[in-house]
């Protein structure tokens, strides 16, 4: 058993904002990533919402000063680290991740999450290069060009309504012959000028050379087919957050997202969970952060508390 005082399970933006401010508290933390250090921002070929870069900076160096930075402190990073479960034992928290267990006083999970792809071709192959799964995040380079949105629910509408500011025309496009979104979103998205819905239809294509230049679709009540010239596909159908090993142990809404308070602390004292893997509004770099000091800021004060 390896032992330290704060276990946090994930590097992205939250996980690494966590174990900084932990480090700097001298904390002996170790954050545990099935991969290596990244998140949704290294995905971003640029990023320009995040605070402090006006000109932008690609999603791969802003992880790499995150986790420079963090390391500074003191941090230990164990990539490749995929953690299988976690228990309560005596007040501690014990992760299993790849034969190996680790205990600490305090938990932070900041795994995310995983957004659901279609699984068609040139889905992979043109990832950052004009498919994108966050019409927030890469939005802003489509200004003036024709775009597509792949989905009908809240999500989907929603991004297609953000497009609509920017893009010369977005096609909202899905499979069944009515929108699944609240009505109010859907009200608007149909009162839209600039967007037209494409009803029962799918996703079959997404062509293009080092870009996206065009989508095949297929209508599904008579299988007909059209390619459709377009720059920029935002798929929106529905993410997943990366909890399965944390399942029965703490409150999860019907969707799987961690329930917390206003300081990302769980249902299960002394477990904290910020970031994109919690039930919260807007899944953001800037929110992440956020979320990630809240819950290393918990975490020191519930170490306080054990210790007294």
């Amino acid at each position: 058993m390896e032992d330290y005082e704060v276990i946090i399970i994930g590097g992205g933006p939250a996980g690494l904002t966590a174990g900084l401010y932990t480090a700097r508290a001298h904390l002996h933390t170790v954050l545990l990533e099935a991969k290596i250090p990244s998140g949704q921002m290294a995905m971003a070929e640029t990023i320009e919402n995040y605070p402090g870069f006006p000109d932008g900076i690609p999603g791969v160096e802003l992880v790499d000063r995150f986790t420079k930075q963090a390391m500074r402190f003191g941090l230990q990073i164990l990539q490749y680290t995929n953690v299988e479960g976690v228990e309560l034992r005596d007040g501690r928290k014990i992760v299993t991740a790849r034969e190996r267990k680790f205990s600490a006083a305090a938990l932070i999970v900041a795994s995310g999450v995983r957004w659901n792809k279609l699984g068609v071709p040139g889905e992979v192959q043109l990832a950052n290069r004009g498919v994108s799964y966050c019409a927030t995040c890469d939005g802003a380079f489509f200004e003036d060009l024709d775009v597509a949105v792949i989905g009908g629910g809240d999500t989907a509408v929603e991004d297609a309504l953000y497009l609509a500011k920017i893009a010369r025309k977005v096609f909202l496009i899905h499979r069944r012959d009515q929108l699944r979104a609240q009505k109010i979103l859907q009200n608007r998205a149909l009162k839209n000028h600039k967007i037209e819905t494409l009803w029962s239809t799918v996703l079959r294509e997404i062509r293009g050379e080092d870009l996206v230049e065009s989508v095949v679709l297929e209508n599904l009540k008579d299988s007909s087919t059209q390619e459709l010239g377009v720059s920029g596909v935002f798929i929106a159908v529905g993410q997943r957050p990366n909890v399965n090993y944390l399942r029965g142990l703490v409150d999860m809404d019907k969707a799987g997202y961690i329930v917390t308070d206003e300081n990302c602390a769980t249902s299960v004292p002394g477990i904290f969970a910020p970031g994109d893997v919690r039930k919260k509004a807007l899944r953001q770099i800037s929110t992440a952060v956020g979320d990630g000091a809240l819950a290393a800021f918990g975490a020191e004060r519930y170490i306080e508390m054990q210790n007294c």
